[in-house]
C-alpha cells in the first residue's frame, strides 16, 4: 500500500489510488477500534503534536485519540494561549516546533493556506484538519468511507450537498473527492450560500430543495457558518429550516434508501429535523464519528512510514 505524499494537506493534490490507499488501510483499524484491545503500536516513539488555532471538539479528540491508539506520544498545545496572541508569527511558531523534533503535525488554523505555510516550514509531515474556508481533507475521507460501507461502493452515485456551500471547507473536500471518483454531484442551496465561482466546480446546482433531492442516494447536510458570515446572508432561521432544512417530507424525494449525513456539530430544527438526524435506518451521522478515527489512523500511519523511509534513506 503506497501513499507517495510528505503531508496530507488537501484532497486537492490526492489521485483516487491515494483515496482508497487511505480508505483501504481505514477498514483495518474500524476493525481494530471495534474490539477491548483497540491499541497498536505502528507509531510507537513517534510524536504528534496537535496545533488548533480555531476551536474544535470533536475533529480533536478524533485526531488525539487516533495517535494515543497508534502508541504515539501526543502533545495538544493550547494556541488560544499561545506565543501566537503575544506577536509571534507562525515562522516563528514553525521554527520552535522544528527545535522540538516531533514527527506529526495537527493544524486547525482560521486562515486559507496558513497549514501549507506551516508545512514548508517543519520538517515532519503535516496534515490539515481545517484551514479557513480552504479544505478540511480528512472530514471528506470519513465522509467517503462512510459512503462506502453503507452503499457498497463509491463511484456513480447520486450525491446531494446542501446548505452552506460557500463557507463549507467540508463542502469543497467533498466536492473535489467524490467528484474524482466519478460521482453525480449536486449542490442545493439559496444563492447567497454559493460560492462565486460555482461554475467551475464541475456539479449540478439546485435552488430548490424538491428537484435537488430527487432520486439521490446520499444526502450530506451542512452547518451554517454563522461564525464566517458578515452579513444577512438568510432571512431568518425558521425561514432558512423551511426551504432547505432536511425532514421526512423533503427526504422522500429521494431514494427510499438514501442515507443522511451531517459533518456535526448539527443545528437541529435549522440544518435537519431532530427525529431524522436519529433516524438509525437514515442517518450514517454516528457512523462518520467513528469511521473519522478510523480514517485519521491510516492517514497518520501511511504519513508516519513515509517520514521513517525519508530519514532512512
Amino acid at each position: 500500500m503506497t501513499f507517495a505524499h510528505r503531508h496530507l494537506l488537501g484532497i486537492e493534490q490526492l489521485k483516487p489510488d491515494d483515496i482508497l490507499a487511505i480508505l483501504d488501510l481505514a477498514e483495518t483499524y474500524v476493525d481494530l477500534n471495534r474490539k477491548s484491545d483497540k491499541h497498536s503500536d505502528v507509531l510507537s516513539g513517534l510524536t504528534q503534536i496537535n496545533m488548533f488555532f480555531e476551536n474544535s471538539t470533536r475533529t480533536q479528540a478524533s485526531f488525539e485519540l487516533a495517535g494515543m491508539r497508534l502508541g504515539a506520544d501526543v502533545m495538544n498545545m493550547s494556541m488560544q494561549a499561545s506565543s501566537i496572541k503575544k506577536g509571534e508569527t507562525l515562522i516563528d511558531t514553525a521554527m520552535t516546533l522544528n527545535a522540538m523534533h516531533p514527527d506529526l503535525l495537527v493544524v486547525r488554523h482560521p486562515h486559507s493556506g496558513a497549514v501549507d505555510l506551516l508545512a514548508q516550514k517543519v520538517n515532519c509531515a503535516v496534515l490539515n484538519a481545517g484551514d479557513g474556508r480552504h479544505e478540511h481533507p480528512t472530514q471528506a475521507l470519513l465522509d467517503a468511507l462512510t459512503i462506502r460501507r453503507a452503499k457498497g461502493r463509491l463511484h456513480r452515485l447520486n450525491i446531494a450537498i446542501c446548505g452552506d456551500i460557500a463557507h463549507s471547507r467540508v463542502a469543497r473536500s467533498n466536492i473535489m473527492l467524490l467528484g474524482k471518483l466519478e460521482n453525480r454531484l449536486r449542490l442545493i442551496g439559496p444563492p447567497t450560500l454559493m460560492p462565486a465561482q460555482i461554475g467551475e466546480f464541475g456539479v449540478e446546482v439546485y435552488e430548490d430543495m424538491s428537484e435537488g433531492l430527487k432520486d439521490v442516494d446520499v444526502v450530506m447536510m451542512l452547518r451554517l457558518q454563522k461564525e464566517r458570515m458578515d452579513g444577512g446572508f438568510i432571512p431568518s432561521e425558521r425561514e432558512y429550516y423551511h426551504r432547505y432544512g432536511l425532514d421526512a417530507a423533503k427526504l422522500s424525494l429521494a431514494k427510499p434508501d438514501a442515507i443522511v449525513m451531517h459533518p456535526g456539530p448539527m443545528n437541529r430544527g435549522v440544518e435537519i429535523d431532530g427525529t431524522l438526524a436519529d433516524d438509525i435506518n437514515r442517518s450514517v451521522i454516528q457512523d462518520q464519528v467513528e469511521m473519522g478515527v478510523a480514517v485519521r489512523m491510516a492517514a497518520m500511519e501511511l504519513l508516519a512510514r513515509n517520514q521513517v523511509a525519508r530519514r532512512m534513506a
